[in-house]
């Protein structure tokens, strides 16, 4: 059985930014939180509970030492909170996130509507919103568009795991409901690499596996994508959970691992199915 790992699997530029940051920080000050996960990998959460970095829901409470704030960035209230409370601001948020949030900051101002294109509960989403006006508007895809009200001016942003033809769709939905549409286009570009390569690759294997925490949105889409080509995807977190079966007559397997996925892992996961490709 043949194995192969896509080229970009793993942590993008934003995720090992904001890891690095984090574990920097672990040990310079005894209390020090992260405000939600740093980023949606369990694992990576874990080891930095091991080293006295805990993940805090809200600021309530907390009045002295170090919070990060994550990868996906927060609600502009909670920044002003903790500016509020002096406590030391570590941002690790994705810089593709945060132009995001500018760009929704900007169009509000300048009177738009704004269409945000992605997952209303992810916190990234969240953040983004928190930066606009009164219109600001979540939706999920063209369809959900058919539902705003009418608009003069309509600026759209995306959610930066978002992919390119759900944005496309939005947009054309937009242009039939408002006489200006102002475009940003705020998909990372390491998303769609990576959407890309799985596609690819999912087209020429027999299994896929996709390496990644199970509240992650990008690792989501992927296992999305390649389940669309290859029907024998498999989505994990960790080498534990593969299932020997999954390879009963498989001459080409495929691997690839969401954003926020440690290179630890997947080279776990790669061992392992060594393990079984040797035992066979």
């Amino acid at each position: 059985m043949k194995i192969i790992l896509a080229k970009q699997a793993g942590f993008c530029f934003g995720v090992k930014r904001a890891t690095n940051l984090a574990f920097e920080a672990a040990g310079k000050d005894q209390k020090t939180y992260t405000l939600g996960p740093i980023i949606h990998s369990p694992q990576v959460v874990g080891r930095l509970a091991d080293l006295g970095v805990r993940a805090l829901d809200s600021l309530e409470g907390l009045e002295t030492g170090t919070i990060i704030i994550r990868s996906h960035g927060v609600a502009l209230e909670e920044i002003t909170e903790a500016k509020q409370k002096d406590l030391t601001i570590v941002d690790a948020t994705c810089p593709f996130v945060k132009k995001a949030q500018e760009h929704v900051k900007s169009l509000s101002e300048a009177g738009y509507g704004v269409v945000v294109v992605g997952d209303a509960v992810h916190p990234e989403v969240q953040g983004i919103v928190s930066y606009g006006g009164n219109k600001v508007f979540v939706v999920a895809s063209g369809e959900d568009v058919k539902k705003l009200p009418k608009m003069t001016k309509i600026g759209v942003v995306a959610q930066t795991t978002q992919s390119f033809e759900n944005l496309k769709n939005v947009v054309g939905e937009c242009l039939l409901r408002g006489g200006e549409v102002r475009v940003y286009n705020t998909i990372c570009d390491a998303t769609a690499v990576r959407q890309d390569e799985a596609k690819d690759l999912a087209s020429r294997v027999d299994c896929m596996l996709v390496v990644g925490g199970f509240n992650s949105a990008n690792t989501h889409r992927l296992f999305e994508v390649c389940t669309e080509i290859q029907p024998r995807t498999h989505q994990i977190e960790t080498a534990a959970e593969i299932n020997p079966a999954w390879f009963e007559g498989v001459e080409r397997v495929g691997v690839t691992a969401g954003a926020s996925t440690p290179k630890w892992i997947i080279e776990e996961v790669m061992n392992k199915i060594e393990e079984l490709n040797k035992s066979d």
